[in-house]
């Protein structure tokens, strides 16, 4: 069973996850995790999926990532519902 998380992406974290979009450099998984957190900016009421909160953890896992890319996907990961034990 999941518990809502109701958090939303910050304007700081919806500006570095435009960056990161709009970076020709930005790898697949950098980008899925970035567009994931925009979608939970304020104006919309989306949740991470599985999908993209596994790219999102594969972007913070990844020392190459930039600033901009960690945030991004750090804010996705902090909109995946969270699973109740």
């Amino acid at each position: 069973m999941t518990r809502s998380n109701r958090g939303q992406t910050g304007a700081k974290a919806a500006s570095n996850a435009g960056k990161v979009l709009a970076s020709p450099k930005s790898t697949p998984a950098e980008k899925a995790a970035a567009a994931s957190a925009l979608s939970q900016a304020p104006s919309s009421k989306g949740q991470t999926g599985a999908k993209a909160a596994s790219k999102a953890g594969k972007v913070l896992m990844d020392s190459s990532s930039t600033k901009a890319e960690r945030s991004a996907a750090a804010s996705t990961l902090a909109q995946t519902p969270s699973k109740k034990k």
